[in-house]
């Protein structure tokens, strides 16, 4: 899967979100899982990345992903010495050639481009980091150490759980309804479902993000069985985004 609002920096940019096909995974992992994390063989998951780094043309040795933790930490990557961040659910760099990578399995892979100041970020917005407003920490993170105006941003939201199947229970919709509104909580049949993309979306447009610079995925990640969904699943591998300065 690839964002429409990317095209026209193609030759500067590069930015894929993945699907679960094509890799050598077994169940239930199958096939193309990138995450290391969830009980799956190393050795597969290392031969999945590389599959994608000879696909995507990037050197799997600079490739930089996370240990994601539902933070609302935030790296700036200058260099590829460490492939793997800590405790951080947030990246952002101004580096050519070092591809950020998120990993998700409902959570809502963020991607985001400032073509003026030539600056991406990798985002891993699950509940908790929108509840901790992690895509605006970000911008306001790459605004701070690179100089980025939010009006400038580019930003796709990819495949992810979307309201359809985000059901969650009272305490939930208490705490979401008292911190943000009960515009994000939709009531079916008596069950009340989460919309963690429009609570993002709105989060970035109080910062000046233009509505016009967000693109998002209708793909829902639990519907789909294209993606790898926690939701659905259980015991699951992971899909990613991956973005790279050319």
């Amino acid at each position: 899967m690839q964002f429409q609002i990317f095209e026209p920096y193609k030759e500067k940019l590069f930015c894929e979100i993945t699907n679960r096909h094509q890799g050598v995974s077994q169940e239930p992992y199958e096939s193309l899982n990138l995450a290391l994390h969830v009980g799956d063989d190393p050795i597969s998951v290392i031969q999945n990345r590389t599959i994608l780094a000879k696909e995507y043309n990037f050197i799997i040795e600079n490739l930089i992903y996370m240990e994601q933790t539902h933070s609302d930490n935030i790296q700036i990557i200058q260099h590829s010495a460490h492939n793997k961040i800590k405790n951080c659910d947030a990246i952002i760099t101004n580096k050519s050639n070092i591809p950020l990578l998120v990993m998700v399995a409902d959570c809502i892979p963020i991607m985001m481009y400032d073509p003026i100041q030539n600056v991406i970020a990798a985002v891993h917005a699950g509940r908790n980091g929108t509840f901790k407003n992690i895509a605006v920490k970000t911008i306001l993170k790459m605004q701070q150490v690179f100089n980025t105006n939010p009006k400038d941003v580019l930003i796709g939201f990819g495949a992810s759980i979307h309201v359809c199947c985000y059901e969650v229970g009272k305490d939930l919709v208490d705490i979401t309804i008292k911190n943000f509104g009960k515009k994000y909580i939709q009531t079916q049949d008596q069950k009340r479902y989460l919309d963690l993309q429009t609570l993002n979306y709105d989060q970035l447009l109080q910062i000046g993000v233009n509505s016009k610079n967000i693109e998002i995925s209708p793909v829902c990640s639990c519907c789909d069985k294209n993606y790898f969904s926690y939701r659905r699943e259980g015991t699951t591998g992971r899909f990613g985004g991956i973005i790279k300065l050319r």
